[in-house]
C-alpha cells in the first residue's frame, strides 16, 4: 500500500479547506492509499516555499516518512507564483516523491521513479493559466474599485474611516504579531517588508511595540 500526504490550501480566512482534506481522504480510500499525514493552511500562495511552513513541514516529513505521493486537489494549491510552485514539485521529485493532482489525474513521477515530461509540461501550463486568470480577476476588480472611487468623487460622498477611527493597540499585536516579532529581532523595516508585505509606514507605526 501506498504511503501518502495530503495538501490542501486556501488563500483567505473566509475559505475553508476542509472540503478539500474530505474529498482527497475518501479519494485515497477508494484507490486504496494509506494517507499518513495531512497538511493544510489558510496561506497565500503567493509567499516564498520557505515562508510557508505547511510546505516546508509537509517537504520534512515525506523526507523522513517513506512518504511516496504528495495529493492535492488543483495544482494551484501549491501555490500562485509558477516559479514557487514548480520549486516545491522539483524538492518533492528529487526526493522521490511524486506529486498527484487529482482533478487531472496528474502524477509527476513515472513508476519507474523518473520524471514524468509531460506530467510536468502540464503543470507548468495549468499554473501559467492560473497565474493569468488571477491576473484578469485583480485587474477587474481594481477597475471597478477606481471607477466606484471617482463616482463617489463626483457625487461628493466622503469616503475612508471615520475621523475618530483608531485601531487598538491590542488588535495591532494580533494583527501584525510577525512583523512585531520580527522588528524585535533587530531585522530591519526594508527586510521585514521584504518579508511580509507590510508597508513601512506601518511597520514604522508598530515599532512602538518593540
Amino acid at each position: 500500500m501506498e504511503k501518502v500526504a495530503i495538501l490542501a490550501r486556501v488563500s483567505t480566512d473566509k475559505q475553508e479547506y476542509q472540503r478539500q482534506v474530505n474529498e482527497l481522504t475518501d479519494y485515497c480510500t477508494r484507490v486504496g492509499w494509506s494517507v499518513e499525514a495531512v497538511f493544510s493552511n489558510k496561506v497565500s500562495g503567493a509567499k516564498r516555499m520557505e515562508e510557508r511552513p505547511e510546505i516546508m513541514d509537509l517537504i520534512d516529513f515525506v523526507k523522513s516518512n517513506d512518504i511516496d505521493k504528495v495529493v492535492c486537489l488543483e495544482i494551484s494549491r501549491l501555490g500562485r507564483n509558477t516559479l514557487q510552485a514548480l520549486k516545491v514539485i522539483e524538492c518533492l521529485n528529487e526526493h522521490g516523491v511524486s506529486l498527484f493532482v487529482k482533478n487531472y489525474n496528474l502524477e509527476t513521477l513515472n513508476p519507474d521513479g523518473k520524471v514524468n515530461p509531460v506530467a510536468s509540461l502540464i503543470c507548468t501550463v495549468l499554473l501559467e493559466i492560473a497565474s493569468m486568470e488571477r491576473l484578469t480577476i485583480a485587474e477587474r476588480m481594481a477597475s471597478g474599485r477606481n471607477q466606484y472611487i471617482a463616482r463617489c468623487r463626483r457625487e461628493g460622498v466622503k469616503m475612508g474611516r471615520p475621523s475618530t477611527y483608531r485601531k487598538s493597540d491590542e488588535s495591532y499585536r494580533e494583527q501584525y504579531a510577525k512583523e512585531i516579532s520580527l522588528l524585535r529581532k533587530g531585522i530591519s523595516l526594508r527586510n521585514v517588508q521584504k518579508i511580509t508585505g507590510t508597508s513601512i509606514g506601518t511597520l514604522q507605526r508598530l515599532k512602538r511595540f518593540v
